[in-house]
C-alpha cells in the first residue's frame, strides 16, 4: 500500500514535537516501520526547534511523509539557520548531534537539502516485505 505525500505544518515549539510524532503515528498506523519513523521525525523536529529559525517566536516546521512500494521517505522542513545539521560520534561531550546518530542507525540513508534560509532534513527507511494476503 502506498500513500501520497502527506505534510503538516507545526508551530516551532517543544510541544509541537509531540504533535509531530502523533501525526506520524496516525499516518503510519499498522505499518512495521511506524515506530522507527516516529523516532526519526521526533529527532528531526527537535533539531528544527532547537537549532533553526523554526524555534523562534512564530517559527514553524513542516513534516512530510511519502511512501512507495519499497521505501518510506520522511522530511522535516525548517526555516534555516547558521549551522547545518550533522551527526557527532557517541563519545562527544554534550547532547548536540546525538539525535542524528540515532537517525543514522535507524534510516537506510539521510541527508540535508537547502541552506541557511530553509532546509529539509530527510531520512529514508526501507519498507519491510509485506506478507501475501490470502483469500
Amino acid at each position: 500500500m502506498s500513500l501520497p505525500c502527506i505534510s503538516r505544518t507545526f508551530l516551532g515549539s517543544p510541544r509541537s514535537i509531540v504533535e509531530a510524532r502523533r501525526f506520524v503515528t496516525a499516518m503510519l498506523s499498522g505499518w512495521p516501520e511506524a515506530e522507527d519513523a516516529e523516532l526519526i521525525v521526533s529527532e528531526l523536529a527537535t533539531n528544527a526547534v532547537r537549532h533553526s529559525e523554526s524555534g523562534r517566536f512564530g517559527g514553524r516546521f513542516t513534516v512530510s511523509i511519502h511512501t512507495e512500494a519499497d521505501r518510506l521517505w520522511l522530511g522535516v522542513l525548517d526555516e534555516g539557520g547558521p549551522r547545518s545539521p550533522r551527526a557527532f560520534p557517541p563519545h562527544t561531550d554534550g547532547e548536540d548531534g546525538r539525535g542524528l546518530m540515532l537517525v543514522t542507525e535507524l534510516a537506510t540513508k539521510w541527508g540535508v537539502t537547502g541552506d541557511d534560509k530553509g532546509r529539509i532534513v530527510w531520512a529514508v527507511l526501507d519498507r519491510l516485505p509485506q506478507p501475501a494476503v490470502r483469500q
